[in-house]
């Protein structure tokens, strides 16, 4: 059980966006309803057409939010680095998860209930337009990833994700190795395309 001083600061540190724009009795709003999870590897942390129930912070990890498409075929939409928010769209939508959460990596996350959110957000604009910023940048990037998606060609579509992998996670020590461990099936989810044409053109890039 953490202390509620360790928990103050594990909030004010990872949450800093957010704690910055409360007031004293929303900063305690938030600590006393901010719980701490744990996830293993591959553990699911919330599935498609459950009900939301909270908003989300990856505080150490990698996360992914993924669709099962035709015939099983699994589709990542996006990957989660610390320190970002997530699985409050569908909340503020009135509709079920339209994807699933699960973690990448073994991962710590905060979160703190939506009607607690929605609570906060009624009294205070700054929140409020912290949220519409979010939102606005999350539909920014999902429209460039389905253009990118549907009208670059293979090469183009598994470039621009290494790309986004670099981005979001850096690289090791050896300043070339990326610093996520992915399997070739998931890359290929994410530039969607077969795990043979994402192996292929794999070796291609290695080649050249």
């Amino acid at each position: 059980m953490l202390r509620k001083s360790t928990l103050e600061n594990i909030i004010q540190q990872d949450m800093s966006e957010i704690w910055s724009v409360l007031n004293g009795d929303e900063k305690r709003l938030i600590t006393d309803n901010f719980t701490i999870y744990t996830f293993k590897k591959n553990q699911v942390i919330y599935n498609e057409h459950e009900a939301p129930k909270n908003l989300w912070c990856l505080l150490k990890g990698k996360v992914k939010l993924y669709k099962d498409g035709i015939g099983g075929r699994q589709q990542i939409v996006r990957l989660i680095r610390p320190i970002q928010y997530f699985g409050y769209r569908a909340y503020f939508a009135s509709e079920p998860y339209i994807s699933s959460a699960g973690a990448f990596e073994a991962s710590t996350l905060g979160a703190i209930p939506m009607d607690i959110v929605y609570e906060l957000i009624q009294n205070n604009i700054r929140l409020a337009l912290f949220f519409i910023n979010e939102l606005s940048h999350n539909l920014g990037n999902a429209d460039s990833k389905l253009v990118n998606l549907t009208q670059k060609h293979i090469r183009g579509r598994l470039a621009e994700a290494l790309i986004g992998l670099s981005e979001s996670y850096g690289y090791e020590d050896d300043g070339a190795t990326l610093r996520i461990y992915m399997a070739r099936e998931d890359l290929a989810s994410l530039s969607n395309m077969t795990t043979s044409n994402a192996i292929r053109t794999l070796s291609a890039f290695a080649n050249e």
